[in-house]
């Protein structure tokens, strides 16, 4: 082989290394644009379903706070017992706050992350035993 030909397989060979690693960075790209659509659109559906839970919650809870005052014949008695259970409440969900929320949403997040790898390990296991 000489040397003319020896440049030209080296000049193709470095080409074709360029051209994997643009393909290669670019694929790392769009699967991380691919998971953090994923985990944004799932912390947006639970964000809504927050929303409104809060709006019926708040509607449920003035209901029971004028009930509870009609019953007591002093509406702001039935507003300060709501407000203590939620004093009470709110107690309770810092005591527990890593148990009940920090680590249920880590987990949400870990696994929406992990979603796509763990598919692509079960698809290439089974390309592997075909």
């Amino acid at each position: 082989m000489n040397s003319t030909n020896m440049v030209k397989s080296i000049d193709i060979l470095y080409e074709k290394a360029k051209k994997y690693t643009e393909t290669s960075a670019e694929l790392v790209a769009l699967h991380a644009v691919d998971k953090t659509a994923d985990v944004l659109s799932s912390l947006t559906s639970i964000m809504l379903i927050i929303i409104v839970v809060t709006l019926f919650t708040l509607f449920i809870n003035v209901g029971l706070s004028l009930f509870i005052g009609s019953l007591l014949n002093a509406y702001y008695l039935g507003f300060f017992i709501v407000s203590g259970f939620y004093l009470v409440l709110a107690f309770v969900l810092y005591k527990f706050k890593d148990k009940l929320i920090k680590t249920p949403v880590a987990n949400l997040i870990i696994a929406k992350l992990l979603k796509s790898k763990k598919s692509e390990i079960i698809n290439q296991s089974n390309h592997e035993e075909a």
